[in-house]
């Protein structure tokens, strides 16, 4: 369950982009580096430094993510079809969830930053709907390709999906998930996902 892929590392790729300089930025494109400015600004925070420091550190980068990801539109597109049949009790509970998932895996990584550069290779909006394309050079020198899929709502530009290298974190997930449900149910992945993220 929840295997292990490229794009784990995609929360601190969206957070590194802040270091860069892109040749385009349209409004969708400005909407992530400001969140990502603030993260950043949380992590390299002199006052925040240490593990004492490590739970309020995570709180206010966890809340300053909040404002860049669709938590529900995230969770409708990675239920799929499921997403239907469920009550909004159960959406809630799932959304909260997922969300909790992501916020394990990744928010560790966070803090991993060491220097990537950044290339913002263009935006396209069309209507409600927006791509950023950006490249990712590593310390190797390895080219990493990253698209952010992003919807406007009434709040402004939120991100739903990324693809590192191809591969979309929601279908991934979606798999995963899909294959979990039909197998047992959908008390069954909620059983699986309280378990991953230690809640009962």
């Amino acid at each position: 369950m929840f295997r292990k892929m490229t794009w784990q590392n995609l929360l601190s790729l969206v957070l590194i982009i802040s270091f860069s300089f892109p040749a385009f930025a349209g409004e969708p494109t400005e909407v992530i580096r400001k969140t990502t400015d603030k993260i950043i600004a949380i992590v390299k925070d002199p006052a925040l430094q240490g593990p004492e420091k490590k739970s309020e550190r995570d709180k206010l980068i966890r809340a300053a993510a909040e404002e860049i990801f669709d938590k529900e539109e995230m969770s409708r597109r990675t239920l799929a079809r499921h997403w239907r049949k469920r009550t909004p009790a159960e959406k809630n509970e799932f959304m909260e969830l997922f969300e909790d998932l992501l916020e394990k895996t990744y928010i560790d990584r966070v803090e991993g930053y060491s220097g990537e550069k950044v290339l913002y290779e263009g935006e396209r909006v069309e209507g409600k709907y927006a791509l950023v394309k950006v490249s990712i050079m590593t310390k190797q020198e390895t080219k990493i390709s990253v698209l952010y899929r992003l919807k406007k709502k009434e709040t402004g530009w939120l991100v739903y999906d990324l693809s590192i290298e191809g591969v979309s974190l929601i279908n991934n997930y979606r798999t995963q998930f899909n294959s979990i449900i039909m197998k047992s149910s959908f008390n069954g992945l909620l059983k699986k996902l309280k378990e991953k993220v230690g809640k009962k």
